[in-house]
């Protein structure tokens, strides 16, 4: 059976979506609803279910946003989008970031069913794909496992074709069901970028607060692991990295102005600790925040 999560914070449409799709004749069953997306994450999260049906104009919540975090962090759910949203542009970039269809309420029962079917046939197709895949490569690796001992039919010696032919069939294998994915990946890469997009603007506008990992990765929806492990595959840095980055290049921005005292520009960029900003500072620069300031400051003309 598949799983299936409804999000919508009218409740009428959620239980007139749970009661009246005929989920038995689709093989599928609801795991669970929500009626907002902080809820519907949550849950998502713990069911982890191969379909979602949700609307993505909800209160206090980004729909693209949330959209590009269940893609990246569940690349194989598929998903329906419900909503009075009228925008091309959105639903272009909807359909870019992984969603199966987008669909305009109040929606008709064959449409949806449409949706379900095209939903369940990507399942079906990305199973098959899975099963190709694995099938395929286990016949090539058998193959060229029997070609390295085989029997030369005109002196009957042994080939003896070990290690390098063997090594061959499994990449040969490898490469192929890797093709078989590129999609997939295609989908998920275009997720995850979304994502680091939404995190890094996130962290140039808030770097005065007392920002934390956790406060970036709930505002792209997604978890600290899952934010952490992005950020250092897109960025190559960690969190804290980043975050010092922006700190000290507006620090340096103000350090410029010989009017401001150096614990004041600490506070200003975020820190509460000018011994910590002092620290951070020397190490990403390599020189401390006054030896700096004296080679940016411009001496005053006298009149």
């Amino acid at each position: 059976m598949y799983k299936v999560v409804i999000i919508d914070d009218e409740p009428i449409i959620v239980r007139g979506l749970e009661k009246t799709v005929k989920w038995e004749n689709w093989e599928c069953m609801v795991a669970g609803t929500a009626f907002n997306g902080a809820e519907g994450m949550g849950l998502i999260r713990r069911e982890r279910p191969d379909m979602l049906i949700s609307d993505i104009c909800m209160p206090e919540m980004d729909g693209l946003s949330m959209i590009a975090a269940l893609k990246s962090e569940f690349p194989d759910m598929e998903i329906t989008i419900l909503t009075g949203y009228r925008d091309f542009d959105y639903a272009r970039e909807a359909i870019r970031l992984g969603v199966c269809r987008f669909l305009l309420k109040p929606s008709k029962m064959d449409e949806l069913n449409e949706a379900i079917e095209a939903m369940i046939e990507r399942l079906k197709g990305r199973a098959e794909l899975r099963r190709e895949g694995n099938a395929f490569g286990k016949e090539k690796v058998e193959d060229g496992a029997a070609g390295c001992t085989g029997k030369r039919a005109e002196d009957g010696t042994s080939t003896d074709r070990t290690g390098t032919d063997l090594f061959a069939a499994e990449s040969t294998a490898w490469e192929e069901g890797e093709e078989n994915q590129d999609r997939e990946k295609g989908l998920e890469s275009a997720a995850s970028s979304f994502i680091v997009k939404n995190a890094l603007a996130y962290i140039e506008a808030n770097y005065k607060e007392r920002l934390k990992l956790a406060d970036v990765a709930d505002n792209v929806y997604v978890s600290q692991w899952h934010l952490s492990k992005l950020l250092n595959k897109y960025t190559g840095q960690t969190f804290s990295e980043l975050l010092n980055h922006v700190r000290m290049e507006q620090a340096k921005q103000l350090l410029g102005n010989p009017s401001l005292r150096i614990g004041d520009i600490a506070e200003a960029v975020g820190f509460l600790d000018m011994a910590h900003f002092s620290r951070v500072f020397k190490k990403q620069e390599g020189i401390s925040a006054n030896e700096y300031r004296n080679t940016v400051s411009v001496p005053q003309k006298e009149e």
